[in-house]
C-alpha cells in the first residue's frame, strides 16, 4: 500500500525559474485543486514539497482538499483490517465519503491527485472521489497531474485511475512515480510491518520500509517546474508540464506479476464480498485462508516466477521497451530540464 515528450514542452517555450519573475501578471491568480488521502502522512509529505512552491507565489491560489472516508481507515491496520480492505479495493467499490468542502461550481487551472495504490489499484479514497457526484463537475476538461507514492507495483492501478480520469472527462497531462527504493522481495515483509505494526524501521538487516527522506524533499521540483509553466500558461496546452524532471522509471518487468496479483484479488475478493460486508464476521476465515494464500506464493512462487523472468528477459526486450514508453508517458523519465529545478 508508491523522456518521450521532451521536445513537445520544449516547443511550448516553458519559462524557466529564472524567466517566471519576468512574466506578465495573470488577470487574475491561477487556481490549483489539491485533492489528497494520507493514512501513514508519507504522501502527504510529497504532496507538502509539491505544492509549497505554488502556495508561496501571490499569482497563484490553492485548495486543498483532503478525502476523509465515512468510516475511517485505521493507521496502523489491525491485521485482519488490513486484508479486509483488499476486496473492495480490487473491486473499486469504496465506502462513501464526508461531504467535500467544494460544491462543484469552482473553476481550476490545474488539479494535482496525489495518490496511494491500494492492492494494486487506486487508494480507496481517491476511487470514491473519482465516482463521486462532484467529479465530473470539477474535472471535466481540467489538465490533472497525478503524483504516486508506492511501494513498487503501480502499472496497472494507473491504468485504473486513468480509466476514472477519462470517465469523468479530465485530462492527464502528467505523471509523477516515487517508489520505495528497497529490494523488492524485502518490501514484501517491510511494507506490512509499517503499515499494521507501524514498525517503519529496517529489521533483519532489511532496509527501513516507504520512501527515504531525500526522495520526498527532491519532489519540491515538480512544484517549481509546475509554478513556472502556471505563469506562462502552458497548463492550457497538450504537452506535459514535467518533462526532462525524471518524473517516472517505469519497471515493466514486474507487469507479468501484477497481472497476476491483480487477478488473484479480484477473483477472492469476490469470494470475500459474498460472504458480507467490510467487517462482516464470515468473511475473517476467509480472508486468514487467503493470507495464507498469499504468504505461500511470496515465499516459492514469486522468487521463480522472478528468476524465469530474468532468464527470459532478452527474448521480450523488445517488449518491454515497448511496455515501459507507454507506463512512463506522459512525463518521462528524462533529467534534461532538472538542473532548473533542483536545490
Amino acid at each position: 500500500m508508491l523522456g518521450l515528450h521532451s521536445t513537445a514542452l520544449e516547443t511550448a517555450h516553458p519559462v524557466t525559474s529564472s524567466s517566471a519573475s519576468s512574466a506578465s501578471p495573470a488577470a487574475r491568480p491561477k487556481r490549483v485543486l489539491v485533492i489528497h488521502y494520507s493514512q501513514s502522512g508519507q504522501l502527504d509529505s510529497v504532496a507538502e514539497q509539491i505544492v509549497a512552491p505554488l502556495r508561496a507565489d501571490p499569482a497563484i491560489k490553492v485548495h486543498e482538499e483532503t478525502l476523509r472516508p465515512l468510516a475511517p481507515f485505521p493507521f496502523p491496520w489491525p491485521f485482519i483490517s488490513f486484508f479486509d480492505a483488499f476486496p473492495e479495493s480490487a473491486h473499486m467499490k469504496p465506502p462513501p465519503l464526508a461531504p467535500l468542502s467544494l460544491t462543484g461550481d469552482e473553476d481550476f487551472d490545474l488539479v494535482i491527485l496525489p495518490y496511494q495504490v491500494w492492492f494494486l489499484a487506486p487508494s480507496q479514497p481517491v476511487t470514491a472521489f473519482l465516482k463521486h457526484s462532484l467529479a465530473a463537475r470539477l474535472l471535466k476538461g481540467k489538465p490533472v497531474v497525478t503524483v504516486i507514492a508506492c511501494r513498487n507495483m503501480w502499472l496497472l492501478a494507473h491504468e485504473k485511475l486513468k480509466g476514472m480520469l477519462d470517465d469523468v472527462g479530465a485530462r492527464l497531462i502528467d505523471n509523477v512515480v516515487l517508489t520505495d527504493p528497497g529490494p523488492t522481495l524485502a518490501t514484501f515483509f517491510t511494507t506490512p510491518a509499517w503499515l499494521i505494526w507501524g514498525r517503519k524501521r529496517g529489521f533483519w538487516g532489511m532496509p527501513d520500509a516507504g520512501l527515504s527522506a531525500t526522495q520526498i524533499r527532491s519532489t519540491g521540483r515538480f512544484g517549481r517546474a509546475l509554478r513556472d509553466a502556471l505563469h506562462g500558461d502552458l497548463e492550457r496546452g497538450t504537452g506535459p508540464l514535467l518533462a526532462g524532471l525524471g518524473a517516472v522509471e517505469a519497471n515493466a518487468r514486474l507487469l507479468i506479476s501484477e497481472k497476476a496479483g491483480t487477478r488473484s484479488f479480484f477473483l477472492w475478493g469476490k469470494l470475500i464480498m459474498a460472504a458480507g460486508g467490510p467487517g462482516a464476521w464470515p468473511r475473517k476465515p476467509l480472508l486468514l485462508l487467503y493470507v495464507v494464500f498469499l504468504l505461500a506464493l511470496i515465499v516459492t512462487v514469486v522468487p521463480v516466477s522472478l528468476t524465469l523472468q530474468a532468464l527470459l528477459r532478452p527474448l521480450f526486450k523488445g517488449w518491454l521497451t515497448k511496455m515501459t514508453a507507454q507506463f512512463e508517458c506522459p512525463s518521462g523519465s528524462a533529467t534534461d530540464r532538472s538542473h532548473l529545478y533542483d536545490v
